[in-house]
């Protein structure tokens, strides 16, 4: 093993830089290359076909088929002149990865020729067999029938892989009675509620406003190890993270890798990255160092939420395959180093009208802010009454490490707006009840007229606020890098529509008695902002007495998935989801078997590979250094120094005294698995991984190890250790 460590720190100091040479000098000439854009299609197919696909996406509407065969042969002309042979539907099932089934353009014909052919029922539907993924229960084992559904608001796109290509399309995928499998399904339907909700609200502000689009920039945060090292970590290799190691005497502390300059290696992998995005249409604009050493971060244009949820799978995708050409291994854990800053994917989401009025923009115009403010108040509401919900949708085994560490936003869900739009709030509710008489300029009466020039240079100054207003949208940054968006941003979009709904009926009531609407609006605003302080938090997020304020507050605290998980079973939730028709309660109850099953092999797989680590590698290292250190002593007496062998038999005692702790707790902890995995109960068994296994013997083996580490000479390590992860050339 040690040979092992020494053998790929030689390699990673043999490696070059791999050359890139793009396409063209100019992105524009390339961009978008291998996707079935709508400005594609518009080419393609004929003005009536095209103007008929246009309104089904727009209105939400069962595309024909005419229309369907229409754009499939247009898409398996286009596919077959840039040298594709096989086209999957690409969906995103509930294992948290994607899936795809390749079938071949060809079929027989009766006299057994073979003839190109894509037929518009082959675009629309597929039926892959469902047995395999998990369903949480929506389907009996026997019952395998599931069904891809073409997705056409989220463009076709191909996929280059050694000498071949395939297209892949993007669709739903539910189950052979109706219920969604996958994490695209709900997202869409929360997409058109608040598109809905949205445009129902701006309707009372302007009524040419007929489209409301959610928008999502997500930046992508990552680290890059060599190969060579990583692959000499079975524990990188089968959890994402190390499960032993010590913090290097050099880390993060003093900064002087957040935006340095890149390492020339990493620039030739984000260069071929980026070439290979903007083949896919993926519009990635950044790229910096983050702060931990070998952490970096991609962020690209804000796109409508379903776009860029698909874009940022795929890109996903496509840094592990070109990580590979580059010598890397790229990790999305969360936490893949205990003491360095973890991983986020920070999703920066906002709605903007079909006239390009970004609704969370303020304005010079006091009466484009009183729209402003009713979406801030509104959306700052929704957080407030579904912040456990919020906090679910991000919950994972492996953000749990994350979550209150090193800058990473705490488990209890606030919001940061800062001072300035906090003392906004505060006039609204306490000023804004002043009776407007006719004639009177209603805006300057109700404080409107005082926001603009306060509210043009708010910016976020807090980096542990869960979920924080930065100017222009809000900024979800409790969801962890290795997520699919489409959790949060189903639950924030469903939260945002139910509470836009709910404020619309409210404002018609109170106008269907004679009040003046900008009245109405502000004497409902007025009335959520008591709740919605609850939720607003400026300070620092990781102090005990946040926690103290937050409970008086009745803000959960949630610090694990188990428990963040339950609120997906209780009647509020049923009653959210199906009111907005998102989901029914047997696709919930689904979700949270399919989570809490998650969890738990992800503790089972660590829990083993730390267990085979402890007792395969380290403690034999750690026996053949005593017995070194043995025949050590045994020499010194021999020649007469026994007064000079004190020290080493205290290590040895210490070195034996560990071991002894690493094997009992390593026997120990797989005995108490081997317990729990005989639980039926899912919620009892993740509670007692979560309780008895990780809180109870994780950290006690690893400092059990972390102690043999300073003992053990650095020749005999096994493991690569941190600093010979962390800092890349």
């Amino acid at each position: 093993m040690a040979r092992q460590r020494f053998d790929a720190l030689r390699l990673v100091e043999e490696r070059k830089p791999v050359k890139i040479t793009p396409p063209s000098d100019k992105v524009s000439d390339y961009y978008g290359e291998n996707t079935f854009s709508m400005a594609v299609m518009q080419e393609q197919l004929s003005s009536d076909i095209y103007n008929k696909l246009q309104n089904a996406i727009h209105k939400s509407e069962q595309i024909d088929e005419n229309v369907a065969d229409a754009v499939a042969t247009s898409l398996k002309a286009w596919a077959l002149s840039k040298g594709v042979t096989h086209y999957t539907h690409w969906f995103q099932p509930l294992t948290g990865s994607t899936a795809e089934k390749h079938d071949a353009f060809f079929e027989l014909h009766k006299d057994g020729h073979a003839i190109e052919r894509f037929k518009g029922s082959a675009l629309v539907r597929q039926e892959p067999d469902a047995s395999s993924f998990p369903s949480g229960g929506l389907r009996q084992t026997f019952e395998a029938r599931g069904y891809t559904a073409w997705d056409p608001t989220s463009p076709a796109f191909i996929i280059e892989s050694g000498d071949g290509k395939t297209l892949c399309i993007p669709t739903v995928f539910v189950s052979y009675t109706g219920e969604s499998l996958d994490n695209k399904a709900p997202l869409l339907k929360a997409l058109e509620r608040v598109d809905k909700a949205a445009t129902s609200v701006c309707q009372i502000f302007d009524r040419s406003i007929e489209k409301v689009q959610a928008s999502l920039g997500c930046e992508q945060e990552f680290f890059l190890i060599d190969r060579a090292l990583a692959d000499a970590r079975p524990d990188i290799l089968l959890t994402g993270r190390t499960l032993f190691g010590r913090t290097p005497p050099k880390g993060q502390q003093l900064d002087d890798h957040y935006f340095g300059s890149i390492p020339s290696r990493v620039t030739r992998f984000l260069q071929e990255l980026e070439i290979e995005a903007y083949k896919l249409g993926i519009p990635i604009k950044t790229r910096h160092n983050e702060v931990a050493p070998s952490q970096f971060e991609v962020a690209p244009i804000f796109e409508e939420v379903n776009v860029a949820n698909d874009h940022n799978v795929l890109l996903m995708d496509l840094m592990k395959k070109v990580s590979s050409r580059h010598n890397f291994r790229v990790l999305f854990h969360e936490k893949p180093f205990q003491g360095m800053n973890g991983s986020g994917k920070h999703n920066n989401w906002s709605l903007i009208t079909d006239k390009g009025k970004n609704l969370l923009q303020p304005s010079t115009k006091a009466k484009e802010n009183l729209i402003f403010i009713t979406f801030f108040i509104n959306i700052l509401k929704a957080v407030y009454d579904y912040s456990d919900l919020l906090r679910a949708s991000i919950a994972s085994a492996s953000n749990d490490y994350r979550l209150g560490a090193n800058e990473a936003p705490p488990a209890i869900i606030s919001a940061f707006i800062g001072t300035q739009l906090f003392d906004i709030l505060t006039e609204l509710e306490h000023n804004g009840d002043i009776k407007v008489k006719k004639g009177d300029n209603i805006y300057m009466k109700l404080g409107i007229s005082k926001i603009p020039p306060i509210l043009l240079d708010n910016t976020d100054r807090n980096r542990t606020s869960p979920f924080a207003f930065t100017g222009n949208k809000f900024e979800f940054r409790a969801v962890g890098s290795n997520a699919n968006n489409a959790r949060p941003m189903t639950v924030l979009n469903t939260a945002v529509a139910n509470q836009l709904d709910l404020f619309k009926r409210e404002v018609d009531k109170l106008m269907e008695q004679d009040e003046k609407k900008e009245v109405a609006i502000i004497d409902i605003l007025r009335s959520y902002i008591p709740s919605v302080k609850k939720v607003i938090f400026e300070g620092n997020g990781y102090g005990d007495e946040w926690v103290k304020e937050a409970k008086k507050r009745k803000l959960s605290n949630n610090k694990d998935t188990p428990r963040a998980l339950s609120v997906l079973k209780e009647t509020s939730t049923a009653r959210l989801f199906k009111r907005m028709r998102i989901m029914s309660q047997a696709e919930l109850d689904a979700r949270h078997e399919i989570r809490l099953s998650n969890y738990i092999m992800k503790m089972q797989i660590e829990s083993r590979v730390m267990a085979d680590l402890a007792l395969n590698h380290i403690a034999p290292t750690a026996i053949r250094y005593q017995n070194m250190l043995i025949e050590n002593v045994k020499g010194l007496k021999d020649i007469g120094l026994e007064s000079q062998t004190e020290e080493t038999m205290i290590t040895i005692k210490n070195v034996s005294n560990h071991l002894v702790s690493v094997k009992k707790l390593a026997h120990e902890m797989t005995q108490e698995r081997k317990r729990i995995n005989a639980m039926e109960n899912v919620e009892e068994k993740a509670l007692a991984y979560c309780d008895d296994i990780k809180e109870k013997y994780f950290e006690e083996l690893r400092w059990h190890v972390d102690k043999l580490e300073t003992m053990i000479d650095d020749e005999m390590w096994p493991l690569p250790k941190y600093r010979e992860l962390l800092f890349l050339r």
